[in-house]
């Protein structure tokens, strides 16, 4: 092993005494029990000192220190699978397999992804940043590996009890019961997701949890069940299969896994190394599927997390810049509003406290407000999240009008039939979820919402760019994704006041309403006192002009505004206006601003196929299909036809060329007005 040269963060490098002379998991092979566990505390150290200094996910990870030791001291990675679901769990992981020096980068522009990424690493074996895939990712790995195709090697998934309530992961473990595909499932239990576990299975691995001498595979329950003494044994046998299912599902947890045909182990002590690693070669050894259950703790190491129950547990699943200090919370001081790049940093503390009075709100602010006063106005308003009460800001509504909102965990696709069945009984449901989140739930969005046109609105926090948790949270696609479907009302609002007004325009109207806005900081603007109706389909003239049309759509409007004092130094005075529907467009607004300018200009947070900019120059083709020549040319800015990075949402919206100086300038070339760069 070679030490290395250098420890970011606040880390003291003398404490890193065996840390630093692993770079690579082979480094951990020749360690014994007492050593690894020393490695796994001196992880958790680095990981407060670096975390609390840079910012970042926090909790899981100080959670996962001892199982990425005892996994990576098992296996030869990478021809041993290690598949970490979502991977906000991973950065111990990552520390492990060469990227200890480069953990202050994480989150940042060029820096190290803030999730797993097969173009970061050959270590991380799937990307993503989404919950409940590892299982489905790991019976296929395996699956190919039994036909020859690619190395041999052993498959582990490592899964939460939050993102095992997604349906998916018992799609895939059914999958895997089916075919006895020889993975390990480590089921990583600390009771938490971001927000707290809810439901049948999260009460189902708390009564698990309880007895962590628990350690049961069905045959060996059964054997026991009928060798008790008194003559119970026999009596058991008697009684059937089905009585002694209830009685080992009594003293046997794992009976749920035991059912898929799935082998089950647990509770195992997760922070453990010997434990681990006991349990771990057994079940690699089996050659069958198995479950491993383990108890974590969120936040391990950390007092103020591990201490503070689940409200410290969910403070702490994401730190802040400079929150932590030689292992203790930063002392408290004024935090100045700006625009958030963890999806965490805006949970149910920050949304407790006010910002300045001279500082604009929040969008998720002032949604959560608006459900409210829409819910506690209407009984059949019902608000419905999918595990992130606090970043959608409907924890608000959970507090306030608890009779009107439901959490259904890490399940978007229940969550909109859950809306569904709201709807078709006449109530008013709200999915409030992250516009990447809902992507999974597409099918349900078109088979069960839209085809029989139920009154559902969708409101999708985290629209555009949102930063740097990256490509798996940009809400880059819900335009194109939307405007497809028939029945849909798809709108997104330029500022909070216009939020305001839409969510009750959505709930008003009688079908499905799909309303975007993005992350962050809104605009400053005075909010309603009472919420107005907008028209369906009509957008808004903001200022006239000519030669130039600037058309925008949700914070494309404030890019045009931008873009329209800049070029007001270039002797053009624009016209500007608010498209503020995708569909139906405001065909009227549109056909004039077409005929009475050169050039019409579409500016939007989405990606440019499909979008906005493509839904306007569809109906102006064929508007003007016959006469081509007397409508405006088209240009049409957006998000590329890529994945955007991870960063800053200013710094990723200059290299999109999503920022007023850019369509300035490429006004200018449009127009044949070449002049000096403007930036």
């Amino acid at each position: 092993m070679s030490k290395s040269k250098q420890t970011p963060g606040n880390a003291d490098p003398s404490s890193l005494s065996l840390l630093a002379e692993v770079d690579a998991p082979t480094d951990l092979h020749g360690l014994d029990d007492e050593q690894l566990q020393q490695v796994a505390q001196e992880m958790r150290t680095y990981i407060i000192d670096t975390i609390g200094e840079i910012g970042g996910h926090f909790g899981a990870n100080l959670g996962t220190c001892e199982l990425a030791v005892a996994l990576h001291s098992l296996l030869d990675s990478p021809r041993d699978k290690i598949l970490w679901d979502v991977g906000h769990q991973a950065y111990p992981h990552k520390i492990l397999t060469g990227r200890r020096e480069q953990l202050s980068t994480i989150r940042k522009y060029d820096g190290l992804a803030p999730f797993c990424s097969i173009f970061e690493s050959e270590h991380d074996i799937m990307g993503a940043g989404h919950a409940s895939t590892s299982v489905g990712y790991a019976v296929g790995l395996k699956e190919a590996m039994r036909k020859g195709i690619g190395e041999d090697g052993k498959v582990a998934a490592v899964i939460g009890d939050g993102a095992l309530t997604g349906g998916v992961a018992y799609e895939a473990m059914h999958a895997a019961g089916g075919l006895q595909t020889p993975i390990v499932i480590v089921l990583n239990d600390n009771g938490m997701s971001i927000s707290p576990n809810v439901g049948a299975l999260s009460r189902y691995f708390n009564r698990a949890r309880l007895n962590r001498r628990l350690y049961h595979a069905r045959e060996g329950v059964e054997d026991r069940l009928t060798k008790l003494p008194l003559g119970l044994g026999k009596r058991i046998e008697r009684l059937g299969p089905e009585i002694k299912s209830a009685i080992k599902a009594y003293w046997a947890p794992g009976l749920l896994f035991e059912e898929l045909d799935l082998a089950y182990m647990g509770v195992i002590d997760g922070h453990d190394v010997h434990a681990l690693r006991e349990a771990l070669r057994e079940a690699f050894a089996a050659d069958r599927p198995v479950v491993v259950h383990i108890h974590t703790v969120k936040g391990k190491g950390f007092a103020p997390a591990e201490e503070g129950g689940l409200e410290g547990m969910e403070k702490w699943h994401a730190a802040k810049p400079n929150s932590i200090v030689n292992g203790q919370p930063a002392a408290s001081k004024p935090v100045p509003v700006k625009e958030s790049d963890s999806p965490e940093s805006i949970a149910p503390e920050r949304l407790e406290s006010p910002p300045p009075p001279s500082a604009p709100p929040q969008y998720t602010q002032v949604f959560a407000d608006a459900i409210v006063a829409e819910a506690e106005r209407d009984s059949r308003v019902v608000g419905i999240t999918a595990a992130m009460a606090g970043g959608t800001g409907l924890q608000k509504l959970a507090d306030e009008v608890p009779d009107q909102y439901y959490d259904v965990g890490i399940a978007e696709q229940n969550a909109v039939l859950l809306a569904s069945g709201l709807a078709l009984q006449g109530a008013k449901p709200v999915c409030g979820i992250y516009s990447t989140f809902l992507q999974r739930a597409y099918d349900q969005i078109i088979h069960d919402v839209c085809l029989q046109s139920l009154d559902v609105t969708f409101a999708m926090d985290r629209a555009g760019l949102v930063g740097d948790d990256g490509p798996t949270h940009h809400g880059a696609f819900d335009v194109s994704y939307f405007r497809p479907i028939p029945n849909v009302v798809v709108m997104a609002p330029r500022d909070e006041a216009m939020l305001v007004h839409m969510l009750r325009t959505a709930i008003a109207h009688d079908g499905p309403a799909a309303l975007r806005y993005p992350r962050g900081a809104a605009e400053g603007v005075e909010l309603p006192v009472v919420p107005e109706e907008i028209s369906i389909g009509t957008g808004e003239l903001l200022a006239s002009g000519e030669r130039v049309a600037l058309l925008g759509y949700g914070y494309g409007v404030s890019v045009a505004l931008q873009a329209a004092e800049i070029l007001a130094g270039h002797d053009l005075a624009p016209t500007v206006a608010d498209a503020r529907f995708a569909k139906p467009l405001d065909t009227e607004l549109l056909e004039r601003l077409a005929i009475g300018h050169d050039l019409v200009v579409t500016i939007e947070e989405n990606v440019l196929p499909g979008g906005f900019g493509s839904a306007v120059l569809e109906h102006l083709e064929d508007a003007f299909g016959d006469h081509p020549q007397e409508r405006a040319r088209i240009l049409r800015i957006g998000l590329p036809d890529r994945y955007v990075t991870h960063g800053k949402p200013s710094l990723l919206r200059e290299e999109v060329g999503l920022t007023g100086e850019s369509v300035a300038e490429r006004v200018l070339v449009a127009l044949r007005r070449r002049e000096p760069a403007l930036r």
